[in-house]
């Protein structure tokens, strides 16, 4: 049951670890005017490689760390939460909630042609079958082709975006998936964003990589547009940071995932 939101209040973004800042960024990029509390949990990344009931607790405890704080909407921005524990996230929800799983399903089913779609994402994500189960609810007819990789995100926060390791990395990953004439390839990992260079490099021209932070940073335009919830406060928009651990690593990695200064970080403890 939705309560009446106040429109000034910020969006919450919420991801496992730094991943999730390629979502605030979109949404900073195409919402300027709003406000946004970010979460991630460092002291417990990465999620990829935890069981369902361990991801569904944490997602459970950070849900209602954000709705303390009076966020008018949820941006679950980690693949894996999605994933593994939107139920969980929904049912306890007062406020909207949008997750980047639907986004990227949607937007594969309306860029592919051939009907061959690719997925890439974290061993949790890819094992959850979510992607797969999302595409063809839109369009049964779509064959999805799934590929972990799970070296993406250590290279990604090791800042080897353009290195010799992680081509090779993308060219093995990338081989099996490829050979099944995919025409689309859905970035199923918010770290991925930031190697979308090296993937266009390594892949060509000919498949077009879906991006789940725009799309969802549409969506988002779209549902506060509907619910007449835009900020309508003309001072300067405000962000802030919640981790549970290590915030300069937090500030360090996260300034080339935000693509500007970060500053207002706190530690939670739990």
């Amino acid at each position: 049951m939705l309560m009446k939101l106040n429109p000034n209040n910020p969006i919450g973004v919420f991801d496992s670890g730094v991943g999730g800042l390629t979502v605030a960024r979109a949404i900073s990029e195409r919402l300027p005017l709003e406000n946004i509390i970010y979460f991630g949990d460092t002291a417990r990344v990465p999620y990829g490689v935890k069981s369902p009931e361990t991801i569904s607790r944490y997602a459970t405890q950070i849900t209602e760390f954000l709705l303390r704080q009076k966020v008018k909407v949820l941006i679950v921005a980690c693949n894996t939460m999605a994933a593994v524990a939107y139920g969980a996230i929904k049912d306890l929800s007062s406020v909207p909630v949008l997750d980047v799983v639907d986004a990227g399903a949607r937007s594969a089913v309306a860029e592919t042609h051939n009907k061959y779609v690719g997925v890439i994402g974290t061993p949790a994500t890819i094992n959850s079958n979510a992607y797969t189960r999302a595409i063809n609810t839109y369009d049964p007819k779509i064959t999805v082709f799934s590929q972990p990789c799970p070296l993406f995100v250590p290279l990604v926060e090791e800042g080897w975006l353009d290195h010799q390791v992680t081509r090779l990395t993308a060219q093995e990953y990338l081989k099996p998936v490829v050979a099944q004439n995919i025409d689309t390839l859905v970035l199923g990992c918010t770290h991925y964003p930031l190697l979308k260079p090296l993937l266009r490099e390594v892949l060509g021209n000919q498949i077009t990589l879906v991006d789940s932070a725009r799309t969802i940073a549409r969506e988002t335009e779209e549902l506060l547009r509907k619910n007449s919830l835009q900020n309508s406060q003309e001072k300067p928009s405000e962000y802030r940071f919640y981790v549970t651990d290590v915030p300069l690593r937090f500030k360090e990695i996260g300034e080339r995932f935000l693509g500007r200064t970060l500053s207002n970080i706190t530690v939670v403890k739990w």
